[in-house]
């Protein structure tokens, strides 16, 4: 634990997390009631402050900080859910009405991987409601929306495009506010251009991707755009799913690392040129402001966003920067501008994440380095270590998997991460400015994709990568277990002893069978031949994709309880 860790504004963090998540999920009674409970607490707390001895006052105060706290959001959630629950498309959607809407998009069209609404490819856009025609009622109120439309005429939508669109109400029974879902017919009608700035970044990321397919190959130039904006749209799905189960996706999904990186530049570049801090410090912002609007405000960049703006708060008015208390006030900030954010699984591991980052990693390195290994090594070990440990129960409860070799994998790329996010920046600024140059950054960036890509690769085509766990919290626990049945062993010297034979020995008899077998099919297979006793199947490769296979029934020589995927 860093022994300057801050944590007093985490309780109230907390609580204010926790009460919005009671909206969303039960919506407006239930958080008005926690409200009215949290009030109640507040005024004991107050009481024991006031007459309480020494002991007691130290810990109320702290308590009636947070019961407040947790009581406001109760408030401004509660009242938010209950619009709403009472809006007039709310309750169209319950029957299914048809609706008429002007809205202004909040995000990219994001592709389904799973097409609920029939065949053709779908997108998923967030958007804003501006007016809407209910049969011949007109509504002239705002609230969020989700639309639901065909991919080939929406896709080259820019958020803050103002469009009309004609289609089916339907309830939005996850959590969240918004106030209905929206399956649209046919093309978007009417469409505005988008805002100035939102052309300006749709046209820094159109360039850096055009510079990324001119010279490099398919797989790193899906590969660049995701790095460095969060731009996965022509990331191949083979190598989507490679990063996936290497524990690498993190990696494209735009966070803290890169608001560090881009604002840590611009000091640098204010301090080389003898700039005072106040002015430095609005340039630091305007850097932010112009990042957070390239690379869209996904929740990891809207957290890491708001921390930043904390720390240069801090800066400006002389105070010293502490890592959890930024945070925190991060956490505070967004729930009040998002409350959707507060279920939203991207935002809960960026926070977990970087939480153990600032409470966990450092300790880690200490110890690591009495032991003497090196500053840098242990640093990287650490910050891989700790970053899988506090997520890996949510991502066990969202997935049902865990990826065996993520450590590994994160420390293996860690050292070109830092310089290809710096190249990569540096190609987003020349791709607005002159492409060609753009593209001569990008020949320099082919080599440490390469590594990227190489590594999950590897990783994912290790046996047993990733193990599958009960989905739910039923996984979370499981897997909370395991990482405390593993921090024991470790703090125990006869324990490790113990687990380092059992390892070694499992090792031992393992690896040789996944060397010679790596798999069944193992790999160029031309024909398969297999007999379960209940008849004969052969299967002949006929290309990469496909094959051809016939079943001849026999004779029951024995009782057959197996199966076999060549078989059928």
């Amino acid at each position: 634990m860093n022994a300057r860790l801050d944590a007093r504004l985490v309780p109230c963090a907390a609580a204010a997390w926790a009460v919005t998540l009671v909206g969303l999920y039960a919506g407006e009674r239930a958080a008005l009631a926690v409200s009215v409970m949290a009030i109640l607490l507040a005024g004991v707390a107050a009481t024991a402050r006031v007459r309480g001895s020494r002991a007691v006052r130290a810990v109320a105060g702290p308590l009636l900080a947070t019961f407040l706290i947790g009581a406001g959001y109760g408030v401004a959630v509660g009242v938010r859910a209950g619009v709403a629950e009472t809006h007039p498309l709310a309750i169209a959607a319950a029957r299914g009405a048809s609706v008429t809407a002007e809205v202004v998009l909040d995000g990219d069209p994001k592709p389904l991987r799973q097409n609920h609404f029939g065949g053709a490819p779908q997108v998923r856009v967030p958007a804003s409601l501006r007016s809407a025609q209910l049969g011949r009622e007109r509504i002239d109120a705002g609230g969020s929306l989700v639309l639901f439309a065909a991919a080939d005429t929406w896709a080259a939508l820019v958020p803050g495009q103002r469009i009309t669109v004609r289609g089916t109400l339907a309830v939005a029974d996850g959590p969240g506010l918004e106030v209905a879902l929206v399956r649209a017919e046919g093309p978007p009608r009417a469409v505005a251009p988008p805002p100035l700035h939102q052309r300006w970044a749709a046209t820094v990321r159109e360039r850096l991707v055009s510079a990324a397919h001119t010279v490099l190959s398919p797989d790193a130039a899906g590969l660049l755009p995701g790095l460095i904006v969060g731009d996965t749209s022509n990331l191949p799905d083979d190598v989507r799913e490679e990063f996936r189960v290497a524990g690498l996706t993190h990696l494209t999904a735009v966070s803290g690392a890169n608001v560090s990186i881009v604002l840590g530049a611009v000091l640098l570049l204010v301090r080389a040129l003898g700039i005072g801090p106040r002015t430095g410090t609005a340039l630091a912002v305007l850097a932010l402001v112009a990042f957070v609007v390239v690379v869209r405000p996904s929740p990891s960049v809207l957290r890491a966003a708001a921390m930043g703006s904390v720390a240069l708060l801090a800066l400006v008015v002389g105070r010293r920067r502490q890592a959890m208390p930024a945070l925190a006030a991060s956490i505070g900030v967004l729930l009040i501008a998002a409350p959707d954010l507060a279920a939203d699984a991207g935002f809960a591991l960026s926070v977990v994440a970087t939480a153990g980052l600032i409470a966990v990693a450092p300790g880690w390195v200490t110890r690591m380095r009495a032991r003497g290994c090196p500053r840098a090594v242990a640093e990287v070990c650490a910050v891989s270590a700790a970053a899988f440990v506090v997520t890996a129960p949510i991502v066990a409860a969202l997935s049902g998997t865990v990826s065996v070799v993520a450590i590994v994998a994160n420390v293996a790329v860690a050292p070109v991460l830092p310089p290809l996010t710096v190249l990569g920046s540096l190609i987003v600024v020349c791709g607005a400015v002159w492409p060609p140059a753009a593209e001569l950054l990008a020949r320099g960036a082919a080599p440490m994709l390469w590594w990227l890509l190489e590594v999950a690769e590897r990783s994912a085509s290790l046996p047993t990568a990733e193990l599958a766990v009960p989905a739910g919290a039923a996984g979370a626990v499981s897997v909370v277990a395991a990482i405390v049945c593993g921090w024991v062993v470790v703090r125990h010297r006869r324990l490790r002893r113990i687990v380092a034979v059992a390892a070694l020995a499992a090792a031992a008899v393992c690896v040789p069978m996944w060397i010679r077998q790596p798999g069944w099919p193992g790999t160029g297979w031309v024909i398969v031949a297999c007999d379960v006793g209940q008849g004969d199947s052969f299967v002949l490769s006929t290309g990469a994709t496909a094959a051809r296979s016939s079943w001849t029934p026999g004779r029951t020589r024995r009782p057959s309880t197996g199966a076999c995927a060549g078989c059928g």
